[in-house]
């Protein structure tokens, strides 16, 4: 286990360096993680959805039940049999407490609901700043590559002009030396 954890940590320091290095693929995985969280998210809002519409149903489902053993109590005692009112009412007092913790755990349900969809809406938000981060870097880089590339035309035509001056030179050196030969030669002859 040792030696998974090392390369692990190994591999996640790597990419934390090269993340800093490169801070608009930061950005970007920053972005791809946010995406993620929302799908998450919005996920987990059609799951619970599902779940309270599944608690309203048993919930529904259960009243009805109440209604139908609370007519049975009252048939039973209009009836004279109090033996079968007594066990109707226990069943419908049964099905009340039944109701009641299904109710709470829809309430529970529409609580976790709310949650997350303010979390989505934090999400979203965060998801549109680290975008406007991200466009921004991005025009930033883009500029920056731009007056690299104006500097670097702009080296290059100094240095053309510079090798253009260093020719001119060369050839101002060359008559003089050529002119100086010349007057040495002159003299000599003139010896």
């Amino acid at each position: 286990m040792g030696l998974f954890d090392d390369l692990n940590r190994f591999l996640e320091d790597r990419l934390e360096e090269f993340l800093r290095n490169n801070p608009h693929l930061e950005l970007e995985a920053l972005l791809e993680q946010l995406r993620q969280q929302e799908e998450d998210t919005l996920k987990l809002i059609a799951d619970l959805k599902l779940q309270e519409k599944r608690s309203q149903e048993e919930i529904l489902s259960t009243a009805q039940e109440i209604q139908k053993w609370h007519i049975r109590v009252a048939k039973a005692k209009t009836s004279g049999r109090e033996d079968l009112a007594a066990a109707a009412q226990e069943r419908e007092a049964a099905l009340l407490r039944e109701g009641n913790q299904r109710w709470g755990q829809m309430q529970g349900i529409k609580e976790r609901i709310t949650q997350a969809k303010e979390l989505l809406q934090k999400i979203q938000q965060r998801r549109q700043e680290v975008q406007a981060k991200a466009t921004e870097a991005q025009k930033a880089r883009a500029r920056s590559q731009a007056q690299q590339r104006v500097e670097s035309a702009g080296w290059g035509n100094q240095t053309s002009s510079s090798y253009r001056s260093f020719d001119d030179l060369e050839e101002k050196f060359r008559r003089w030396e050529t002119e100086d030969e010349l007057e040495q030669m002159k003299r000599n002859l003139g010896k």
